[in-house]
């Protein structure tokens, strides 16, 4: 039976698939680290106090970066080239998610606008980090080899969401509601079309590794494209809806430290 559990299990059972996997979300993760770290360094004068933890946010996510290398390491592989068409980090960047890295590049401090726009943006990729670390968990959280990691990623993408969802109803109530729900919508309708195209990269690249026939494939790329379907109707609107999270303050501490793999 064809199910997520079973589509993940043959990737991770595969040297090659699995290498693939981990390289493609280390340097996700890597790139999200130097870019919370630049903000957090342009912060504006008047949003200083926000600034730490911009710095966890990004440190939690070289630490991810770095356990999806330890768990290449401990199977005794090496990262492999990130095709372009499968870096979702860097699609989203082209397509103007995220600050632009030419403004993280430069020394010129960010805008309060600037951050409003960073902390939407991070709204609406932070959900789809989430859920997707929590589908892991449900079905690996007791895996001999990845359970740890699972667990402590997908803890840590709920509290960077939860921290999205306090600084958005803060920065709102201090008058920046419109702007803060233009953004949201404009980019949640963004990333839902960059990942329906990553997701179809990401499985033509496993499919021509693990050989699986066209009718399988054929079976996955449908189920990708109904799922975009869904979330240009209607799904899409989770992304951007604010609440006060029950995580309060939740990056307000150091980051928590990675695991060992031996």
């Amino acid at each position: 039976m064809l199910s997520a559990k079973s589509l993940f299990q043959e990737i991770l059972d595969d040297d090659e698939s699995f290498a693939l996997f981990c390289s493609i979300a280390a340097s996700g993760e890597s790139q999200g680290g130097w870019e919370n770290a630049r903000i957090a360094a342009l912060v504006p004068q008047s949003e200083r106090e926000l600034a730490p933890k911009i710095t966890r946010h990004g440190a939690d996510e070289d630490k991810h970066g770095r356990i999806f290398n330890a768990l290449m390491k401990k199977r005794g592989l090496k990262p492999v080239p990130v095709p372009p068409e499968t870096d979702y980090t860097m699609l989203l960047e082209k397509h103007g998610i995220g600050l632009a890295h030419e403004k993280l590049k430069s020394d010129e401090p960010l805008t309060v606008q600037d951050i409003v726009t960073y902390l939407a943006h991070s709204r609406v990729t932070e959900q789809r980090a989430s859920e997707q670390m929590d589908l892991l968990r449900k079905h690996f959280a007791d895996h001999p080899d990845i359970g740890r990691a699972v667990k402590m990623i997908s803890g840590d993408e709920d509290n960077h969401l939860a921290y999205c969802h306090e600084e958005l109803l803060r920065f709102a109530q201090g008058g920046h509601g419109r702007a803060i729900q233009h953004t949201l919508r404009e980019c949640a309708l963004a990333e839902i079309r960059i990942y329906r195209d990553v997701s179809l990269a990401v499985m033509d690249h496993m499919g021509r590794i693990l050989g699986w026939p066209r009718a399988k494939a054929a079976v996955l790329a449908a189920g990708i494209h109904a799922v975009y379907a869904y979330e240009r109707f209607a799904g899409w609107r989770r992304m951007v809806s604010l609440r006060m999270p029950e995580r309060r303050d939740a990056l307000g501490g150091p980051a928590s430290a990675a695991p060992e793999f031996a």
